[in-house]
């Protein structure tokens, strides 16, 4: 059997996690890992015991739903709950990320991110990737692994 690359487990594992999301608009997964150990995951969704989208629908403003928060917020923001530290650390998202989270990221001292899909791609967070020397990669999921590996099962 031939085994997955740490890209494409890691990025597995952000899509797994994406189908957690409450947001009907997108569903994003994002998964935090250092050394390769996973350290933290997230979706977007609603903050704990919130209304979710599902729910009652997205509250948009600007185009943007208000009522979530982003799978790489949440991934950081359970590190720093549960004080785990993200510095030098990598992270998988099925998304680009967002402006506001790629600020996030560079802050949170992340070093790497490599996402499966484009998403509105804003120029600036592209900019301050580079100006943090943050590495990025487009790493999209190979979906055949999945069924590879019900085949050998």
């Amino acid at each position: 059997m031939e085994r997955i690359s740490w890209n494409q487990y890691f990025m597995a594992q952000s899509h797994l996690l994406s189908f957690r999301s409450t947001c009907t608009r997108l569903t994003v997964g994002a998964t935090i890992v250092r050394d390769k150990r996973i350290i933290a995951g997230g979706y977007n969704g609603s903050i704990a015991g919130g209304v979710h989208c599902i729910d009652e629908g997205c509250y948009v403003i600007d185009n943007h739903c208000v009522r979530t928060i982003h799978a790489e917020m949440n991934a950081i923001i359970q590190c720093a709950k549960f004080g785990v530290p993200t510095d030098n650390s990598e992270i998988y998202v099925t998304h680009f990320p967002c402006l506001q989270c790629c600020k996030a990221i560079i802050q949170a001292g992340i070093k790497a991110v490599y996402y499966a899909e484009d998403y509105k791609n804003h120029p600036h967070a592209i900019e301050l990737f580079e100006q943090a020397n943050v590495r990025v990669e487009h790493v999209p999921l190979d979906k055949d692994i999945f069924l590879k590996l019900s085949e050998e099962q």
